[in-house]
Order: C-alpha cells, then sequence, then structure tokens
C-alpha cells in the first residue's frame, strides 16, 4: 500500500499542454507497473494510459498520439505529457497502478480542465 499525490493540473485552451507528476512512496513502485486514470463528472473512470516496470506503454484509443507516459523509478514518480488537449479530456486525473479497483488506495486526484 503506497501513497499517491498527483500534481499538475490546472485550466488550459484546446490545443494546449500540460505536464502531470504522481510522486508515490514506498519501494513498489520501482517493481509495479503505473498508470493514469481519470474520471469526468457522471462516468466511470477509465486507465487512459500505463507504463511497465521496464518502460513498456499503453494507451487508450482516445489518448493515443497526443499523451506520453513515463516514470523515473529512482524518484517514484510517474508523469503524464498531455499535448493538443481537447475539452474531452477534462477530468480529474488520478495515478495508481493499472489493474486498482475502487476499494484500493487512492490519491485526491489533480483536475484538468480544457476550455474550447
Amino acid at each position: 500500500q503506497v501513497q499517491l499525490v498527483e500534481s499538475g493540473g490546472g485550466l488550459v485552451q484546446a490545443g494546449g499542454s500540460l505536464r502531470l507528476s504522481c510522486a508515490a512512496s514506498g519501494s513498489i513502485f520501482s517493481i509495479n507497473a503505473m498508470g493514469w486514470f481519470r474520471q469526468a463528472p457522471g462516468k466511470q473512470r477509465e486507465l487512459v494510459a500505463a507504463i511497465t516496470s521496464s518502460g513498456s506503454t499503453n494507451y487508450a484509443d482516445s489518448v493515443k498520439g497526443r499523451f506520453t507516459i513515463s516514470r523515473d523509478n529512482a524518484k517514484n514518480t510517474v508523469y503524464l505529457q498531455m499535448n493538443s488537449l481537447k475539452p474531452e479530456d477534462t477530468a480529474v486525473y488520478y495515478c495508481n497502478h493499472p489493474r486498482a479497483r475502487g476499494r484500493d488506495y487512492w490519491g485526491q486526484g489533480t483536475q484538468v480542465t480544457v476550455s474550447s
């Protein structure tokens, strides 16, 4: 069980960029896959990007080509570079293991708002 602190969200215009950071405590970070989720009002939380302990990545179709997930194991940090942002990207973004469930620990998330 780790502590997760997301940061970097904000208000941007469509077409803009943001870089999200997730600081995770515990040595488990270096051996676990990590992912970014987002949840918009009235919608289920969805996994948008994932990265394995060795650096392999996967993306939801909705963000492929626009978002890049990366990690720095020495800093226990995972990043999400978001480019070409669209209003439909507006959501609260969370980091966690890609297979995390609602009963697991979740951080506060960071709000991303994209204006048209």
